[in-house]
């Protein structure tokens, strides 16, 4: 069995993650949407509400799953015994950083390959960070995340609340 995992804090998903997901679960046979927990950030959401939003988001692919994880990216997709590691870009910025991070990964987990998806075009601008700006001021998401956690997102976020 081929396995990926599309790491991320995922603070809120946005339609750019989900084209990610959607694309790689296509290309293999189980995908791990892996929620990081870092206690060094301050996200807008647990762990625990990130996850219900997702599994809220891909009850429509049989194939995908998700988990939180904590600690090296590269020991968790041993555990999993996955064997790549899927990565969405935006622009070169992101490649840079990303580019630097699989090196990593890979000199930890040699096992582990990291695959690098190019955001679709209607998603290009578009981040979690966006997201909780726009949301922060009354402004309409609802074409940035999905329907169905939209109304979370902004009860949480909104200043005007």
């Amino acid at each position: 069995m081929k396995i990926a995992i599309c790491p991320g804090s995922f603070d809120p998903i946005t339609w750019g993650h989900l084209d990610i997901i959607r694309r790689a679960s296509v290309m293999f046979d189980k995908v791990i949407v892996a929620v990081l927990v870092n206690p060094e950030k301050n996200p807008s959401f647990t762990a625990e509400e990130r996850l219900a939003m997702i599994n809220e988001v891909i009850a429509d692919m049989p194939n995908v799953e998700a988990e939180c994880f904590e600690g090296l990216l590269a020991d968790y997709a041993r555990m999993k015994h996955a064997q790549a590691i899927v990565k969405g870009l935006r622009a070169v910025t992101d490649f840079e950083y990303e580019f630097q991070m699989s090196l990593i990964n890979r000199k930890l987990n040699p096992e582990t390959d990291t695959i690098f998806l190019t955001t679709s075009v209607q998603h290009m601008y578009l981040s979690s960070s966006m997201v909780k700006s726009v949301a922060s001021f009354g402004g309409d998401i609802s074409e940035f995340v999905p329907e169905c956690i939209c109304e979370q997102i902004k009860q949480r976020l909104c200043r005007k609340n």
